[in-house]
């Protein structure tokens, strides 16, 4: 049997697809199952080593972006789009998985276009309240449709709703648990002072790092903050935290990171007291499974409005609060910080409704039916 993974080039999309193949790799273990091949297929790898140690092959394929504003890029990108789709085409016409899964984005169009022509079983998951434009063109002909949030829901109002269930957002198992032994020698903490974890996403966020910048003076004389920049700011970041710290007593309580590997983030995660982060939907599923109580900044940005979407659908759950990037300033941080910080009861009652709203056993629940449902294409 053959599944074809196909998503966006985010950590957004991609570590949910690396969740997936996991689960299936147990599942096929626990079923003694043999012949089952994992592909991905997109414009980048994102991880090309993690792809090699999961055991799931490659296939480049190119993918334009349709922008919603006017670019000679949208242009370009119609030659881009349609080599893509002839190739992915040509490429599944010969590899022929039993089933492909979708997870979005513009680079996911070409590999959900060829199943269409060639009459491929698909099925999608949409992990974000506002759906991209793509998942909702293949919702159409999609076997199944998996959902993070189920306000997500309202956007299928004409699909047949046996397709769609709520089966929460994927995260990598080895994510589940955060570490707490070892985690103040590992990150060099001082025992005793609440921690501040900061989540920019997986590229960082410059307009966080700002604020927390303009605010680190006054955080570190009451926290310790854990900041993960984004690889691209990292430099930048720790050259300014040197001059706004400038003979600060505490200014070994300011600890940048670039980008967090897999034990670094545990451990921030287990050592974090607070969480202050974007309102990416996989950066939700694992706030909510470490139970952390956040506060949430969505991006004004993102397409569709589905951060502040996805914002204010996981702090109606009581687990986080919003606060709009146009509000931050550095004052109501330090104020919204020392609010939570100081109250134990909201944040016992906050990390009780991010442990309501987690689903740990999305990855295994999309596994399984994907393994179904290629069983029974290729029966």
């Amino acid at each position: 049997m053959k599944i074809l993974f196909t998503g966006g080039g985010t950590g957004g999309h991609f570590y949910p697809i690396v969740a997936i193949a996991e689960e299936i790799d147990r599942l096929v273990e626990e079923r003694k199952l043999v012949g089952v091949e994992k592909h991905y297929m997109a414009a980048e790898s994102y991880d090309a080593g993690l792809l090699l140690e999961r055991d799931i092959t490659f296939h480049h394929v190119s993918a334009g972006k349709v922008r919603a504003y006017f670019s000679p890029l949208n242009f370009l990108d119609i030659f881009k789009t349609t080599a893509g789709l002839l190739r992915a085409i040509v490429r599944l016409y010969f590899l022929f998985p039993d089933i492909i899964f979708g997870k979005g984005g513009s680079e996911s169009f070409p590999a959900l276009f060829a199943a269409r022509v060639l009459g491929i079983p698909v099925m999608i998951h949409e992990s974000d309240t506002v759906p991209g434009r793509v998942n909702r063109w293949a919702a159409k002909f999609a076997l199944r449709i998996g959902l993070g949030f189920p306000e997500a829901a309202a956007h299928f109002k004409t699909i047949d709703k046996k397709k769609i269930a709520h089966t929460g957002i994927p995260v990598r198992r080895e994510l589940f648990h955060p570490e707490r032994e070892g985690a103040q020698e590992f990150l060099h903490l001082e025992a005793g002072i609440p921690v501040l974890l900061v989540l920019g996403g997986s590229q960082g966020a410059m307009a966080l790092n700002e604020r927390v910048l303009d605010a680190l003076p006054r955080l570190v004389e009451h926290y310790q903050v854990i900041h993960q920049t984004g690889t691209a700011n990292i430099e930048e970041c720790t050259r300014l935290a040197a001059l706004v710290l400038e003979g600060s007593e505490q200014r070994t309580r300011y600890h940048p990171f670039g980008f967090f590997k897999t034990l670094a983030l545990k451990q921030a995660a287990g050592a974090a007291d607070l969480l202050l982060c974007r309102a990416g939907a996989t950066t939700i599923a694992e706030a909510a499974l470490w139970g952390l109580p956040a506060i949430v900044v969505p991006l004004p940005r993102a397409k569709g409005d589905h951060q502040r979407e996805n914002a204010f659908a996981y702090a109606r759950t009581g687990a986080a609060v919003v606060i709009e990037e146009a509000n931050l300033t550095s004052t109501i941080l330090l104020q919204e910080t020392d609010r939570l910080m100081g109250n134990v009861t909201e944040r016992e009652r906050m990390r009780n409704a991010a442990r309501a709203f987690a689903r740990p056993d999305a990855a295994s629940l999309i596994a399984d039916e994907l393994l179904r449902l290629g069983l029974k294409h290729e029966g």
